[in-house]
């Protein structure tokens, strides 16, 4: 059966987020499912063209399985959902994101323009078809870009229709679009787009073409917003920063300057930690965190999270829909360290890849947390310095509720304020107060410096008494090696060796 012989349905549903490769693509995953509508003007067939108006830049492509309804139904149970839909095929969930600024989510200009909603070819008779292992695959041009199965989604197909049906009735003809997986992207005239939906039986839909030309752009200012894009919509659409063709940018943290960042970048968390000690702070080191890949140096300013202990009630009421760790981790700005106040309690994760995966999408410097990790290895191939107190397979909910953010916090045993400096290596991590921070660097590093210099003495085969730390005699020989730039001495024959050279960041 073609998609013209699917008739005029009462109305057009289609799923926001609902793959968990989507939402891993796009950092971001939903607690529940959400909805938009298309107009029924918006629907086309295979080989019909799809037109991206003269002047624009993004329109993307999101193949998609679509569920027409067989029987109307409300108040219809996950049980017995699948016995509500009469077929299935392929759908192209079209939309030109020049437009989605002044819709506000609801996508009606920009997913709902004409032939925008490509259904077909065939339809697949649901009954005797598995919900959960039908195939969706998309090429572009030829080349397959998409490839997923309904077992890996977020939000089972029976699931979405009981959610539907509990708000609204679902008549027969309806049709819902089900969401996109990975691999949804942008093309332009002269492209072809094709959809195919399967079952392991071999039942297909058929490959859904849709050719790409270019259509009148000649929007009128007078009457509503005009197309627009930037670097957020272009990496949307595209899937990525990379495949937009956009540099991957390298900014310097909130509140830590080029010239600061460089200081921090060679100073030692240990040599920071001894000079803050000399200034009589004893408690800025953030204890009993670790990085999750050795080696990681973390330097950024403190956005902080707390959370309180585990309570039903209140985890009712705080733990569930945009709480305030996804608000955080949704929100945090390039250069921020997200840090955790999680009172130590290793005994659950803080956060898991997910998360973790947005952070790093958005720029954050890292993530420090005195409690636990989930999904530790994949965390730690995310390029985001992570530090806490080890793995935990649990979920938040078993040992904490997400509170509040953006306050002073305890973390490890030490108090965080907003827009302190976090500087982190494989000694720890440590808080330094943006006042001083510069005057702490510089005097780490002049240490090193010195400290360099002794071990080259030792090396060279000078005992340790009066060297470690130097008297007036081998700070004098040091003071002299500093000024001559010389790497010899012949003070009784001793060899003495140049402090090596530290790019011009010591004193």
């Amino acid at each position: 059966m073609t998609a013209q012989k699917l008739g005029t349905p009462g109305k057009i549903i289609a799923v926001h987020i609902s793959y968990e490769s989507r939402a891993a693509e796009r950092g971001r995953r939903p607690d529940a499912p959400s909805y938009f509508f298309k107009p029924v003007s918006s629907m086309a067939a295979s080989g019909d063209t799809v037109e991206r108006p003269a002047g624009t830049e993004l329109l993307a492509f999101e193949g998609e399985i679509a569920l027409v309804i067989g029987s109307t139904g409300r108040h219809i149970g996950p049980e017995d959902a699948w016995a509500h839909v009469g077929a299935v095929t392929a759908a192209n969930d079209w939309g030109l994101y020049d437009l989605r600024a002044a819709d506000k989510g609801s996508n009606v200009r920009n997913k709902g323009r004409d032939r925008y909603t490509p259904l077909g070819p065939d339809l697949i008779p649901a009954a005797g078809v598995d919900p959960e292992s039908l195939r969706l695959r998309t090429w572009k041009n030829g080349q397959l870009v998409q490839e997923d199965t309904t077992g890996t989604m977020i939000f089972p197909l029976t699931q979405l229709i009981a959610d539907l049906s509990q708000h609204l009735t679902l008549e027969a003809g309806d049709i819902i679009l089900t969401g996109t997986p990975a691999g949804a992207s942008v093309a332009e005239p002269g492209d072809v787009v094709e959809v195919q939906v399967d079952t392991p039986g071999g039942l297909s839909s058929g490959r859904l073409i849709s050719p790409v030309a270019e259509g009148r752009g000649d929007f009128d200012s007078s009457l509503g917003s005009l197309p627009r894009v930037d670097d957020t919509q272009r990496e949307e659409a595209w899937g990525s920063r990379a495949a937009a063709g956009l540099p991957q940018e390298q900014k310097p943290a909130p509140g830590v300057d080029e010239r600061l960042r460089a200081k921090l970048e060679a100073a030692p968390v240990a040599g920071l930690s001894q000079e803050m000690r000399k200034r009589g702070y004893n408690n800025v080191t953030i204890d009993g965190v670790r990085a999750t890949r050795p080696g990681t140096k973390l330097i950024g300013t403190a956005r902080t999270l707390r959370f309180v202990p585990n309570r039903e009630d209140l985890f009712a009421t705080h733990g569930g829909g945009f709480n305030a760790q996804k608000q955080v981790f949704d929100s945090v700005s390039e250069g921020e360290v997200i840090v955790i106040e999680a009172r130590g309690e290793r005994g659950s994760g803080t956060l898991g890849d997910i998360l973790a995966l947005r952070a790093a999408q958005r720029g954050a410097a890292g993530v420090v947390t005195d409690g636990g990790v989930r999904d530790y290895s994949t965390v730690a191939e995310i390029d985001l310095p992570v530090f806490s107190q080890g793995a935990h397979p649990a979920v938040l909910g078993r040992r904490h509720v997400p509170w509040d953010a953006d306050l002073t916090i305890a973390c490890g045993g030490a108090t965080v304020q907003p827009g302190d400096i976090i500087v982190g290596d494989d000694d720890g991590v440590i808080i330094l107060p943006p006042g001083i921070a510069e005057d702490v660097a510089d005097a780490a590093l002049t240490k090193e410096i010195e400290d360099a210099w002794i071990a080259e003495q030792v090396k060279a085969g000078h005992p340790v008494d009066g060297l470690f730390p130097m008297n007036s005699t081998w700070r004098a020989r040091y003071d002299e090696a500093q000024g001559q730039g010389a790497s010899q001495g012949s003070a009784q024959g001793e060899t003495i060796v140049e402090a090596p050279d530290t790019a011009g960041e010591g004193p």
